[in-house]
């Protein structure tokens, strides 16, 4: 054996040869890398798409309550579980927050919903597509005005200058979520600065 190298099977090719073997192993190339992406990607879970709010049927009970939610006054909640085709009802904010607070309570979230109260006309039975996702609200603390089961309410809105207004008229201050004091969701009722919402 001599030390002259074997030529490649490419290289014995004519130029001709060459010239059409190129745009086929540019396809070629093309095709296994989309192979190789649509095999990535099976394994991959796919991005969940969030839930719409759903509309609250007359047989929608609350998640702690046990009660029908059209006996309750005030802004409702709900909250959407993967693998769970219809949502969790709260009869109050307040108890939709508790949901998010309660650390033996499922993590699975894939929405939360309140009432947006600067869309509801009706205060006692808010009216359907008056849905706020509860991350990007803002909220009421410690108003005159009371929640589903009579305890403090965090009374939802979407727009700032609506809670503004609201705050101004019925007394509290603003809050976004994550700055809602826990003792104002998971306190016991008549607990003297937590029910008004302050730090």
């Amino acid at each position: 054996m001599t030390g002259a190298s074997t030529p490649l099977p490419i290289e014995r090719l004519s130029m001709r040869a060459k010239r059409r073997a190129r745009p086929f192993a540019a396809m070629l190339v093309v095709a296994a890398a989309g192979s190789m992406l649509a095999g990535c990607q099976q394994g991959a879970p796919s991005a969940a798409r969030t839930p719409t709010p759903d509309e609250v049927l007359a047989e929608a009970t609350g998640y702690y309550c046990g009660m029908l939610l059209s006996d309750h006054e005030g802004p409702k909640g709900q909250v959407h579980l993967a693998g769970r085709d219809a949502p969790l009802w709260f009869s109050s904010v307040r108890d939709t927050l508790a949901f998010l607070r309660l650390p033996e309570e499922p993590r699975e979230i894939t929405a939360v919903y309140v009432n947006d109260m600067a869309r509801a006309k009706n205060w006692a039975q808010p009216e359907p597509g008056a849905w706020v996702e509860a991350h990007g609200a803002w909220f009421v603390l410690g108003s005159d005005r009371s929640g589903g089961m009579g305890a403090p309410e965090a009374i939802p809105f979407s727009r700032e200058d609506a809670a503004r207004d609201f705050a101004a008229q019925r007394g509290g201050r603003l809050a976004r979520l994550a700055e809602i004091p826990d003792d104002y969701v998971l306190g016991a009722v008549g607990a003297g600065a937590q029910e008004r919402g302050e730090r």
